[in-house]
């Protein structure tokens, strides 16, 4: 596995987490959430320009596109 793929897989992780203790779910229910409502697709396919972006906005991000594809975090 590329080292790009690990940063990649950690900082997806870390996103996850964060929602998690932001929103008081535990780490699964926050990835079923995240995978349900395409938020995992999001950061996988926004990475690039994501990763550099302060973590609150990633997050803030993330509940947006779980709203517009049916969350209601």
């Amino acid at each position: 596995m590329s080292q790009k793929t690990m940063w990649k897989i950690q900082y997806i992780n870390l996103c996850i987490n964060v929602f998690a203790q932001k929103h008081r779910l535990t780490s699964q229910v926050a990835f079923r959430y995240l995978q349900q409502y395409k938020g995992l697709e999001f950061l996988d396919l926004c990475y690039e320009a994501e990763h550099l972006q302060p973590l609150n906005d990633t997050q803030d991000s993330l509940r947006t596109v779980c709203r517009q594809n049916g969350g209601s975090i």
